[in-house]
C-alpha cells in the first residue's frame, strides 16, 4: 500500500524526458495462433503457465505426410483469419480485446465457481497492461495510456514500472516478459544519478522489487525459470546486487542528527533533503516504514548497517511517548520529534501500524518489543478512532485531525482499507482461524480483533457497492451521531449491503466530487485476500471477483494500451484519466491473483508482503541480528516514567542546586507536538 496520492495528481515529477525504446508486443493475428498452438503443445515463444508440461517432439519419420500436414494446417489457419474471405475488402478489424473480455457478459451457472480460471481472467488483465507499456513506453517510469505515451521520473529513469512489477511476473509465471525486464535491468538500469528521489517510495518500490524478485528467484526456481538466474551463472546475483547498490545511496537519508531519515535523499551525493514542504518534516509513515527492506537485506548480506539504521528510527519514535501508541503524521528528521497533532491511519500515518506486526512477523515472533508496540496502537485505534454510521451501523475508522483530545472526524482514506486484513493477520500470524484454534492460540481478545477486522472490511467493500461504476473513490465520509458513538456504546449491528439503488444503508457514505477518483489502488483486495486466508469466507473472493470486473468494465482502454485510472467513480461511462499507476500491477493484479489462487501458493505463515505487496521471506534473528534497543519505562497509564536526580551540594559556596535527570525530559514529557512540537500534551480521553 503506497500512502502518497498519485505523483502525476501532486506534480512530484521534475526533468521528465521521453523514452524511445519500444519492447515486444503480439499481433491481433500472433494473438489468434498463440490460442491455436496452445492446444497442441507445440514449442512455444509465448510465456508459458506455471508448471506446463514440456513439448513433445515427433521424429519427421515420413516427409511427404508432413509436407501435406503442413500445408493443410497453414491453409485452414490463412481460411481461419479470413484470407479467403469475399468480404475481405470491406471487413472491419476485429477487436480482440473486446473477444478476450467477453465473458464479462456472461451469467454465472450453478454453484459451482472454478477459481483457477478466475485467476486466469487476472492474468489476462496483467498481460494487456503490461504489453501495452511494453508497446508504447517501455523503460519508462510513467505510463500513460491515454495518449500511449510515456514518461520519465528522472532524467535516466528509475525502472519504476519494471522493477515494481517483478515479482509479479514471476508470480504469474510470465517468462518470456520477465526476460525482457530482467534485460532491461541488467543493461539500462543505473541508481548513480545526480537526482533527489523519495526516500519511502523509492525504498518500498524499487528496493521492496529488487529483494523480492532475488527471494522468489532463487527460493522458487520453476517460477519463471530463467537460466540467467541459476545457481552459478553469470547474473545470478544481479537482484541482490542492484538492490544493494541502491540501499547504499538511500542510506545518505539516515544521517540526520536524530536518525529519522530524511524526506528524500540525492542517489549521487547520498545527501539526505528534507521536505520542500510540511515545515521541512518527514512523514511518519515514511520513515517507519522502511524497516522491513532493511532489516532483510541486513540479514541477506550480513552488513548490520543496514539493521541498526533502519531499527534505531524505531526507537526515536517511541521515545516520544505518544499517547496510546498513536502518531501524529510528521516527525523532525533533525531532532525526532512530532509536528502537528494530526493522527490517522490514512495518508502519511498509515504504514508505520502495519510494520509494527509485520516486523514481529518477518523475525518469526523473535522481536516481541513490535508485538507490544502493535498492541498498544490497535488498543490505541479502538478507543479513538472507532466508531459507527448513523442509520446502518458501519464500523469507521476515522481520524482526529487536532489530536486525540479533538472532534473526530467522521472520514477514512481508501488508504485506511489495508488496515483490517492487518489486524486478522496480526490474530493469528498467517495461520488459518481453524489452525490458530486448534493451537489453543485463540480467546477472546483475538475473536474481538477478528470481528472488528470483519466490520471494516465490510465498511471498506461498501465504498464500492455504493458508486455507479462499482469502484471505490479516493476518500469518503460517513454520517455519524453528534456525538459520534464509541465501542463503549455498543455492540452494534451493522446493515446487510443490499443490490437495491435506493438501499437506505447508502445513505450513511457521503462521496464529494474532489475525491471521487479511483487510481486503481490495492488496499481493499489487500485486506479480501487476508480475510479469505485466514477465515476461509468465500464471499471475500466473490467481493474481490465484482471488483475485478469493475475495473475490467470501466478502466479498460480500447484496444491495446491496457488499463487507466478513473476521474469519478460516479459516473457511467467514467471520465478516464491519463496514467496506470504501478501499484495496479506491484500490488492490486498481484492481490487479486493471489485471491483467486490455491491457499498453498505464497502460505501466509512463511512471508510477508511489504507496503508495495512485495514479497518478502520470514526468518530467525541470524547473522548477528538483534534487537538493539528497549522501550522507556512506561507506567499504568502507558506515560513514560522519568527518574530523577538527587539533590547534590556546589563545592565553591556549600549551596544547593536542583538537578534532576530528564528535567528537560519531563517538560518535553506535557507536550503532544502542536506546530513545531509546542502544544501542550493532551490528557487522554475516553471515546469520542
Amino acid at each position: 500500500m503506497s500512502f502518497s496520492a498519485s505523483m502525476n495528481v501532486n506534480g512530484h515529477h521534475r526533468n521528465w524526458s521521453s523514452s524511445g525504446q519500444t519492447g515486444y508486443t503480439r499481433s491481433n493475428i500472433g494473438a489468434k495462433l498463440d490460442g491455436y498452438f496452445d492446444k497442441k503443445e507445440l514449442p512455444m515463444y509465448k510465456d508459458k503457465p506455471y508448471n506446463y508440461a514440456t513439448s513433445r517432439r515427433q521424429p519427421l519419420y515420413r516427409k511427404w505426410r508432413f509436407t501435406i500436414g503442413v500445408l493443410l494446417l497453414l491453409t485452414g489457419l490463412l481460411y481461419w483469419v479470413g484470407i479467403f474471405s469475399p468480404t475481405k475488402a470491406t471487413a472491419k478489424v476485429k477487436d480482440t480485446s473486446r473477444s478476450t473480455w467477453s465473458w464479462l457478459n456472461n451469467k454465472p451457472s450453478g454453484t459451482d465457481v472454478d477459481w483457477n480460471e478466475r485467476r486466469e481472467k487476472v492474468k489476462e488483465a496483467f498481460i494487456l497492461s503490461w504489453d501495452g507499456y511494453e508497446k508504447y513506453a517501455w523503460g519508462s517510469d510513467l505510463y500513460l495510456p491515454k495518449t500511449k505515451k510515456g514518461a520519465q521520473m528522472t532524467n535516466n529513469g528509475m525502472g519504476w514500472i519494471i522493477v515494481d512489477a517483478l515479482d509479479t511476473l514471476m508470480l504469474m509465471n510470465l517468462t518470456s516478459r520477465l526476460s525482457h525486464a530482467r534485460d532491461w535491468i541488467s543493461t539500462s538500469l543505473n541508481y548513480d544519478q545526480d537526482q533527489e528521489v523519495n526516500t519511502f517510495e523509492t525504498t518500498i518500490r524499487m528496493l521492496g522489487g529488487l529483494l523480492s524478485a532475488h527471494y522468489l528467484s532463487t527460493t522458487f526456481p520453476d517460477m519463471a525459470p530463467l537460466a540467467d538466474d541459476d545457481q552459478g551463472a553469470p547474473g545470478e546475483d544481479l537482484y541482490s546486487e542492484k538492490a544493494t547498490d541502491l540501499a547504499d545511496r538511500l542510506l545518505g537519508a539516515f544521517d540526520s542528527d536524530s536518525g529519522v531519515p530524511y524526506a528524500s535523499v540525492n542517489l549521487k551525493t547520498l545527501k539526505g533533503v528534507q521536505s520542500h514542504a510540511d515545515g521541512g518534516a518527514s512523514s511518519t509513515a515514511e520513515a517507519t516504514s522502511l524497516q522491513l527492506e532493511f532489516k532483510y537485506l541486513a540479514i541477506l548480506t550480513g552488513e548490520k548497517d543496514y539493521w541498526e539504521k533502519a531499527e534505531k528510527v524505531m526507537k526515536v519514535v517511541d521515545d516520544n511517548g505518544m499517547e496510546d501508541g498513536l502518531l501524529p503524521i510528521f516527525i523532525y528528521a533533525h531532532d525526532g520529534t512530532f509536528r502537528g497533532t494530526n493522527i490517522r491511519l490514512g495518508s502519511r500515518g498509515d504504514s508505520y501500524y502495519e510494520y509494527l506486526i509485520k516486523q514481529y512477523l518477518q523475525t518469526s515472533g523473535e522481536e516481541p518489543i513490535y508485538l507490544d508496540l502493535w498492541k498498544q496502537a490497535l488498543a490505541g485505534v479502538r478507543k479513538h478512532l472507532i466508531t459507527y454510521t448513523k442509520k446502518s451501523r458501519f464500523t469507521i475508522l476515522a481520524e482526529r485531525p487536532n489530536g486525540l483530545k479533538s472532534k473526530l472526524q467522521p472520514k477514512m482514506d481508501h488508504l485506511v482499507c489495508f488496515f483490517p486484513g492487518t489486524i486478522a493477520l496480526a490474530t493469528t500470524g498467517g495461520k488459518t482461524v481453524a489452525e490458530a484454534k486448534k493451537a489453543g492460540k485463540w480467546g477472546k481478545q483475538e475473536q474481538a480483533d477478528l470481528d472488528l477486522a470483519i466490520e471494516l472490511t465490510k465498511t471498506c467493500w461498501g465504498m464500492y457497492k455504493n458508486t455507479a461504476t462499482g469502484l471505490a473513490p479516493e476518500i469518503t465520509f460517513f454520517e455519524v451521531d453528534d456525538p459520534p458513538k464509541s465501542e463503549a456504546d455498543g455492540p452494534f449491528t451493522s446493515a446487510e449491503l443490499t443490490d437495491a439503488a435506493d438501499a437506505e444503508w447508502k445513505d450513511d457514505y457521503e462521496i464529494k466530487s474532489q475525491d471521487a477518483h479511483n487510481l486503481q489502488r490495492p488496499e481493499t483486495v489487500e485486506t479480501l485476500f487476508y480475510m479469505w486466508r485466514i477465515t476461509g469466507d468465500e464471499k471475500y473472493r466473490e467481493w474481490g471477483w465484482e471488483m475485478f470486473k469493475s475495473f475490467v468494465n470501466y478502466t479498460r482502454l480500447e484496444g491495446d494500451a491496457g488499463f487507466t485510472s478513473l476521474a469519478s467513480v460516479l459516473e457511467v461511462p467514467p471520465k478516464l484519466r491519463n496514467n496506470m499507476e504501478s501499484f495496479w500491477l506491484a500490488e492490486t493484479l498481484k492481490y487479486l491473483y493471489l485471491l483467486f489462487s490455491p491457499n498453498d501458493f505464497l502460505p501466509l505463515d512463511t512471508v510477508v508482503f511489504n507496503t508495495e505487496g512485495h514479497v518478502l521471506p520470514r526468518s530467525k534473528l541470524v547473522r548477528g541480528m538483534k534487537t538493539g534497543w528497549e522501550r522507556k519505562a512506561r507506567d499504568k497509564d502507558g506515560n513514560i516514567v522519568v527518574e530523577k536526580r538527587p539533590y547534590r551540594e556546589k563545592k565553591d559556596g556549600g549551596e544547593k542546586e536542583e538537578e534532576r535527570r530528564g528535567e528537560g525530559k519531563q517538560e518535553e514529557g506535557k507536550k503532544e507536538g502542536g506546530e513545531d512540537a509546542k502544544a501542550e500534551k493532551e490528557k487522554p480521553v475516553e471515546g469520542s
